[in-house]
């Protein structure tokens, strides 16, 4: 499970309302909403962040080697 981070924001009523609006109509919670929109707006500029690396990628076929010979 990645870490989240907690933080403290402050909000104009009025944009909090309106992302609560905007969350229920999403069937988000307003958290959720608000990191929604944080990522939209990072990859709208190209900064978006990269995904957590759990596991190493399987290997491909394409790229896997060949299965070695039996020996008889």
């Amino acid at each position: 499970m990645v870490e989240r981070k907690k933080l403290l924001l402050r909000l104009d009523q009025q944009v909090y309302d309106a992302i609560a609006k905007w969350a229920a109509d999403d069937l988000r919670s307003v958290n959720a909403q608000i990191e929604y929109a944080l990522r939209m707006a990072l990859r709208s500029a190209g900064r978006s962040p990269k995904p957590p690396r759990s596991t190493p990628p399987a290997p491909s076929a394409r790229g896997a080697d060949p299965p070695e010979p039996d020996e008889d």
